[in-house]
């Protein structure tokens, strides 16, 4: 088996806004950023992603100044403090922004919940972010687009209709030729650079099943992206090219809280288990 690539997710508190005021220290802050992105380096991770988890409920896209600026200052300083790849997701689906930083700060990568998709969310009817990406990405390419595939916390009414759709044939055929449909449209038209795989709700693990209907059928690396754990670890990790995990790695396995040391060199012992073994 290839090295599994080791992304981990620093999730930062709710940043400030022109539109509600929050009790926020800048300097904590990064001290904080800083001190988790040393726990993944140092455990073996290859990559990292920092997400404005705390701004929940999320809009759409990411539109204040202040927010927007207070995540820019804290992404570059995370470029400077690190050799990990440092990507960028501004939730809910704020790929232009998100791109946008990673040009100003040197950010390599960015996720996207969706980009070639129609999501039904807590936060509204999403759009696909493709074509709102796209001028950013031909005027300053070289940034990585990673995109979440039937995103969790909704309902892709994409893959619900083209399984409706395809309902002349039989159950299983139809399903698999589903995802395959949307699977090529995100890498061949959207310029999906990877794809995410995650379970219904942060900390929840994907299916088995559609996991591999993905990685059967992407042109483009295929990346569990939630409720990935040493528990399940090697039933999952043989259908994927790299794991983005948050939850398991942060005190008590809960989201939102600080990076586990113990918990972290630990995921890290167990993958490299699996992968020296072929599993």
């Amino acid at each position: 088996m290839p090295r599994i690539k080791l992304i981990g997710v620093i999730h930062l508190p709710r940043l400030p806004s022109t539109s509600y005021r929050v009790d926020w220290n800048l300097e904590g802050i990064l001290e904080d950023t800083l001190g988790e992105l040393k726990i993944l380096e140092e455990a073996g991770f290859n990559g990292v992603i920092l997400e404005n988890y705390g701004d929940a409920p999320f809009y759409p896209r990411v539109l204040d100044p202040l927010t927007i600026s207070v995540f820019t200052v804290i992404a570059r300083e995370a470029v400077r403090n690190t050799s990990l790849e440092v990507g960028l997701n501004l939730l809910r689906n704020s790929g232009r922004e998100a791109y946008s930083i990673a040009v100003a700060t040197g950010a390599h990568f960015i996720r996207v919940d969706n980009l070639v998709e129609i999501l039904l969310t807590d936060s509204g009817i999403i759009a696909p972010e493709a074509p709102n990406i796209k001028t950013v990405r031909i005027n300053y390419p070289g940034i990585k687009v990673y995109s979440d595939i039937a995103c969790k916390h909704a309902v892709s009414l994409s893959l619900t209709l083209r399984v409706k759709q395809l309902s002349r044939v039989g159950e299983s055929y139809r399903i698999e030729e589903a995802v395959r449909e949307l699977v090529l449209d995100a890498v061949n038209r959207g310029g999906a650079d990877g794809l995410i795989v995650t379970g219904r709700r942060t900390g929840e693990p994907p299916d088995p099943e559609f996991l591999r209907i993905v990685k059967k059928h992407s042109p483009a690396p295929v990346i569990i992206g939630s409720g990935f754990t040493p528990e399940n670890a090697r039933s999952l990790i043989k259908y994927a090219d790299g794991v983005i995990v948050g939850s398991y790695l942060k005190a008590d396995g809960k989201a939102g809280k600080p990076v586990s040391e113990k918990r972290t060199r630990f995921l890290v012992k167990t993958v490299r288990e699996l992968s020296s073994n072929n599993i």
